[in-house]
């Protein structure tokens, strides 16, 4: 299959300058990663609608004996509906998980576009499918397992896919800023989708599930028409991935391979001004190649641990603050999407800093640190005011997603492109499913550990999450310590000393 699809003559027409191109790659990645969010929350919404309370209903109109229980959608009807509601969630997030390394390396083997595209499509189809259970009177758990584990696995093409295009476009100079913006499309996905289930979840559950399907294709198809995957496609040069390092800036310095990722090793060649030659096209890393880059495994390994406290609080913190601060469902939502608001401030401060220092295991490791103090905090004095559970909110948000957005998006883009590859871009995909996959472990891994753990007590719960944060922080030291190398070695050269 060709690496590169024709561009429709008119979008070049249209758009003639690289900087129209990126701002439109921008928009619709954005809107691809807000409809894949999109499409997954409404199951979180419908959970109460499938087991709701029947006796505030009144009389069961059947005269069945068990009036509790009468309006509720089998199988999810039985004592057991919380362990079934567990099995929807697993079974989506472990095929998720398994998928998303398999992703990558059918994305660096085929159009990126025709990839994204199909994956949307066949993401509202099987988004449909569960709301169809509704209209089609269907109350057999192995149908909504099924689906949801297909739908797991083909919501896989979208973030190896999307990273990949960004990358594609952007330069590293100010990749860390542009993406921590940019990846504010997970939490605007989230909010529309509970708006968009919750307008059905009373009348007819099933359209929560349809509508966001609809939504879903539409922008895929749209991906397929206007999505430009290459600016070499559209006669663009490409971005310089890697800044001047330090020994180019330096005559004198001597070459150090202990810096950080911008400025380890030496930038052999500037392909800004190199257009791509179709018959020297680089053949796709392969799944080993892509764990031999430097920083990789670490990395993964961070985001594993990272992801779990992350996904932890996605799913388990409007429970927490019903318990524990005694607020109702509806005002433990509301109060819940502050952590992420805070995520949103959070990865674009840490996009930011890390632009400015190059660090980007350093910032990851700085907002794990202070992280880990400030959960504590927010279990033991979160909840004595609004004021005071609304400022912990915002901040353990920042501190918790920030990290795990900085690795998603800048880190691995940054490690798809690494100078290691000498120019090979078609690691992208590869290197970003490796990352988001095993990070993926880690979010099927939380909610779980939460819910054997929770019985026990909410402190244990957030024991785990300090633990969690402080081993994320622990995996990344290796990179740390290189990235502090490198600073010391070019204030040293500053000065005029000598580094051996």
């Amino acid at each position: 299959i060709p690496a590169h699809i024709p561009v429709p003559q008119t979008l070049t027409s249209l758009l003639p300058s690289s900087h129209s191109y990126r701002g439109l790659t921008l928009v619709l990645t954005f809107l691809s990663y807000t409809s894949y969010h999109l499409s997954r929350k409404p199951i979180s919404i419908v959970k109460s609608q499938l087991h709701p309370n029947c006796s505030a209903l009144g009389p069961n109109p059947h005269n069945d004996s068990n009036s509790s229980t009468w309006c509720s959608w089998a199988p999810f009807d039985g004592d057991n509906y919380k362990e079934l509601f567990g099995a929807l969630d697993n079974a989506f997030l472990v095929a998720y998980a398994i998928g998303m390394f398999i992703s990558g390396i059918f994305g660096e083997r085929l159009p990126l576009r025709y990839y994204l595209s199909g994956g949307m499509v066949l993401s509202g189809l099987f988004t449909a499918l569960f709301g169809l259970g509704y209209f089609w009177d269907i109350h057999v758990l192995w149908y909504f397992i099924v689906v949801q584990v297909c739908n797991g696995l083909v919501q896989t093409t979208g973030w190896p896919a999307v990273v990949a295009c960004v990358g594609n476009w952007f330069g590293k100079g100010k990749r860390g800023l542009i993406m921590g913006i940019w990846n504010s499309h997970t939490s605007v996905g989230n909010i529309l989708g509970s708006l968009i289930a919750g307008a059905w979840v009373s009348s007819a559950w099933g359209l929560s599930f349809v509508v966001p399907g609809i939504i879903i294709t539409t922008v895929g198809i749209i991906c397929f028409f206007f999505l430009v995957e290459y600016p070499e496609d559209v006669d663009c040069s490409p971005p310089l991935h890697h800044v001047m390092t330090i020994s180019e800036k330096d005559p004198e310095a001597v070459t150090s391979n202990e810096g950080p990722l911008s400025l380890s090793g030496q930038s052999s060649v500037d392909h800004s001004n190199s257009p791509k030659e179709p018959a020297e096209e680089p053949e796709a890393i392969s799944f080993l190649g892509a764990l031999r880059i430097p920083g990789v495994v670490e990395f993964s390994l961070c985001l594993l641990f990272a992801k779990l406290v992350s996904y932890t609080f996605l799913y388990w913190l409007p429970l927490y603050i019903v318990n524990v601060a005694h607020f109702g469902a509806k005002e433990a939502g509301d109060l819940s999407t502050l952590f992420d608001v805070g995520g949103i401030l959070g990865g674009i401060f840490a996009g930011l800093i890390s632009d400015y220092t190059g660090g980007r295991a350093s910032m990851c490791c700085v907002m794990l640190v202070v992280a880990a103090p400030m959960l504590f905090l927010y279990n033991h004095v979160g909840q004595n005011g609004i004021g005071t559970s609304i400022a912990m909110l915002i901040i353990c948000g920042a501190l918790v997603n920030g990290p795990y957005a900085l690795i998603t998006t800048a880190v691995s883009a940054d490690l798809g492109t690494h100078e290691s590859l000498k120019g090979n871009a078609k690691a992208l995909s590869t290197v970003t499913a490796i990352i988001d996959g095993t990070g993926s472990v880690g979010a099927a891994l939380g909610p779980l550990l939460a819910g054997l753990i929770s019985p026990t007590g909410w402190n244990n719960v957030f024991y785990m999450l300090i633990a969690a944060d402080v081993l994320a922080c622990l995996l990344l030291a290796r990179v740390v310590v290189k990235e502090a190398r490198g600073w010391c070695g070019y204030m040293a050269r500053q000065r005029g000393y000598v580094v051996t």
